[in-house]
């Protein structure tokens, strides 16, 4: 598998360097053109609807808070990465921020604020700062998952998206403007550009900005592919399949639950970074419920239980809505004089739900379903049983766990 990421991080960067060392490239790989686009912000919902997938279609909990974990994830980022020296002009309206330093700071400290160690300072920084993002949100999670995980079904995505419109209200209240800037954007920390390697004048030598979101995705959705097939995926799957029979087979649900919706949500505040690292700010009235229903859409039109599907409809996706369809957002006069009839702004919304309905509508079970694509070398994901088998699948994978478990704790003593 990491061979394979490998080989993809290569493929995109040298896609995006084509331009600056052969001229005369098409348009579509000049970097302002909309196939970057879709593979920065694809990486970016990649990383969320996978992370969407295990607590849904993996562990069986619906979810509906993805866009305020995001939303924490984001600000997290933003607050601890803008410059001191930017700090005023962003903070303007408050009289500055409350935090007076960023990480990139505390490291310029010590490696420099110039050259080599200017690099590394920023890189650490960053890498930091996206992790804490993640733990912000992992933290917010376990607060909420302590009376949340008590519901089921329809009462638990109602919760979670209660909490998702409260965190987006709190963070927009004027009182807290020292730190999150009211409902101002928040701007001027490094972005993926801010990757790009650039000589003393500026100019850049070689593009690194589709390169980062590639590789931080990656790395997070291969450690929930190890997650999944760990002693702790097979319990998940078997309290989604039976949750009776997981128990009786000794699985703490209460214990499990929590793991997968915490773990979920970590990785959705990571993606909430990326996604203030794409965009250039971070503004909570970006993080609406519409953005949550985005991302479970992507779910379910891949296929829920399905990695390869969340990622493969991630990018369909995007592609269809900032790239393939955005010519039907514009009249079309032919040479002969006639208008093309219903082309205009806002038609392509249109089509694209059409589109989207008939692929619900006759397939069900998404593009993937719950299969994975078979790469050599890897070995496939077991096929989901059917609902007449449920029980005793779920019975044999918590009795695998438990066992796994016990013959642990047993070398440890």
């Amino acid at each position: 598998m990491a061979g394979y990421i490998c080989l993809l991080l290569l493929i995109v960067t040298i896609l995006e360097n084509l331009s600056m060392f052969i001229p005369g490239m098409p348009q579509v790989l000049q970097p302002t053109s909309p196939l970057f686009t879709v593979l920065k912000k694809g990486a970016v919902y990649s990383l969320v609807a996978v992370s969407m997938n295990l607590l849904n279609g993996f562990t069986g909990l619906f979810s509906l808070g993805q866009a305020g974990f995001m939303l924490l994830g984001a600000y997290t980022y933003a607050i601890l990465t803008v410059p001191a020296k930017m700090k005023d002009q962003v903070y303007y309206l408050f009289g500055g921020s409350l935090l007076k330093t960023s990480l990139v700071d505390i490291f310029g400290a010590v490696f420099g604020t110039e050259g080599v160690g200017r690099a590394i300072a920023m890189v650490l920084g960053v890498v930091l700062a996206i992790v804490l993002a993640g733990c912000v949100a992992a933290f917010f999670a376990y607060l909420i998952g302590l009376p949340v995980l008590r519901l089921k079904s329809d009462y638990l995505a109602i919760a979670t998206l209660g909490f998702a419109e409260i965190i987006r209200a709190i963070f927009q209240w004027q009182r807290l403007g020292p730190i999150t800037n009211g409902a101002n954007m928040i701007k001027g920390f490094p972005t993926f550009t801010s990757f790009n390697i650039t000589d003393s004048s500026g100019q850049v030598l070689f593009r690194l900005s589709t390169f980062v979101p590639f590789l931080v995705s990656s790395i997070c959705i291969l450690l929930i592919i190890l997650l999944i097939n760990s002693s702790y995926g097979r319990a998940f799957k078997s309290i989604r399949d039976d949750e009776i029979a997981s128990e009786a087979m000794g699985i703490s649900l209460s214990k499990h639950k929590m793991l997968a919706f915490v773990i979920s949500s970590f990785f959705s505040g990571m993606g909430g970074a990326l996604f203030a690292m794409y965009v250039a700010n971070a503004q909570a009235k970006a993080f609406t419920s519409v953005m949550t229903y985005e991302i479970l859409l992507i779910v379910v039109v891949g296929g829920i239980g399905s990695i390869s599907g969340s990622v493969i409809a991630t990018f369909l996706y995007v592609a269809c809505s900032e790239w393939w369809l955005r010519f039907l957002d514009s009249e079309m006069v032919l040479s002969s004089g006639f208008k093309v009839p219903l082309l205009r702004n806002g038609f392509r919304m249109v089509v694209f739900s059409v589109v989207i309905m008939v692929i619900v509508l006759f397939f069900s079970r998404g593009i993937m379903g719950d299969r994975e694509l078979r790469l050599p070398g890897i070995s496939a994901r077991p096929v989901r049983p059917k609902s007449a088998d449920k029980g005793k699948a779920a019975a044999n994978a918590a009795a695998q766990t438990v066992t796994e478990e016990k013959s642990s704790d047993e070398q440890e003593g």
